[in-house]
């Protein structure tokens, strides 16, 4: 499990916020991004705290 989240640069697919997830919780980005997108069909959320992910979280060194 990664020490700290972070934004990698491969393995992205749009700002790589759910490829950054996965790496920091040993799961697979697939599977982060499936997550998501279920989660997008209930209220909530979801997609402000995608876009604030984007901006707050740091790219990979």
């Amino acid at each position: 499990m990664s020490a700290r989240l972070a934004r990698p640069r491969h393995n992205r697919v749009l700002a790589g916020v759910c490829a950054g997830i996965a790496e920091r919780f040993g799961l697979t980005p697939w599977t982060v991004r499936l997550i998501f997108l279920l989660s997008c069909l209930l209220p909530g959320p979801q997609f402000l705290l995608y876009l604030a992910l984007w901006v707050l979280l740091p790219q990979e060194p």
